[in-house]
């Protein structure tokens, strides 16, 4: 049985451990590598699908160039709460941040690292 992907869309840590949740009541049980996943999502300490969403939306409203939704959840998985910290997340794709921009990304996610 062959499989075929229909669309891919980028998601936070949060979403994925709600929608496994989902997943699992619906299902009674998860795979082992959805279980694996369920086990790391749980001993790690991410803000909850509601504030990820808000926060989100609060990334995409500040308007730099070139950030996708990819980058976003990625900011939101590690909350970096420094400007040098946004540099050092968003250094592992091929993008540039301009230190203006790192500061404004990194006031609007502190704000969610203290509610966390």
């Amino acid at each position: 049985m062959t499989q075929t992907i229909i669309s891919q869309t980028p998601i936070s840590a949060a979403e994925l451990h709600d929608e496994l949740k989902r997943i699992k009541k619906r299902d009674d049980e998860l795979g082992f590598r959805a279980q694996k996943t369920v086990d790391y999502l749980e001993s790690m300490h991410f803000i909850d699908v509601k504030k990820a969403k808000e926060l989100e939306q609060k990334l995409t409203a500040l308007d730099v160039p070139r950030l996708r939704d990819v980058h976003f959840n990625k900011l939101i998985d590690v909350l970096p709460i420094t400007e040098k910290d946004v540099k050092v997340v968003l250094q592992g794709y091929n993008i540039t941040v301009t230190n203006e921009n790192c500061k404004k990304i990194a006031d609007v996610v502190a704000e969610f690292a203290s509610k966390k």
